[in-house]
C-alpha cells in the first residue's frame, strides 16, 4: 500500500504540478438561484453543485442569490440547473 508521507513526517507532493495546472486552466461561472434563505440552503446547494463532474470549488452566496462555480472545463447549464433544481431551488440563469 502506498503512503504520501515519508518516514521523517513529511508529505511528498507527487503530482502537485498537476493539480496547479488544472487550478490555473479553470473559469469560474456565476449562477444565479432562486428560493436560497439560509445557510442550510447553502450547505445543500454547495455540496449537489459540488458533486457534478467537472467541479472545482463552489462558493454560494445566499445573500446575492448566487452560486460560482469554478470548473475544469465549461460546465453544461442544463446539468447544473438540474442539480439546483433536484435541490429544491430554481436556476435562474447566469448572473451578470
Amino acid at each position: 500500500m502506498s503512503n504520501c508521507c515519508t518516514p521523517d513526517g513529511s508529505c511528498q507532493t507527487d503530482g502537485a504540478q498537476s493539480t496547479t495546472t488544472a487550478v490555473a486552466d479553470s473559469r469560474t461561472t456565476v449562477y444565479a438561484i432562486a428560493g436560497m434563505t439560509c445557510g442550510h440552503c447553502k450547505a445543500t446547494l454547495t455540496k449537489a453543485i459540488g458533486e457534478v463532474d467537472g467541479v472545482l470549488s463552489v462558493e454560494v452566496d445566499v445573500e446575492a442569490g448566487t452560486a460560482s462555480v469554478v470548473s475544469a472545463a465549461e460546465l453544461d447549464d442544463a446539468k447544473i440547473a438540474e442539480v439546483v433544481d433536484e435541490a429544491g431551488y430554481e436556476l435562474t440563469g447566469r448572473a451578470a
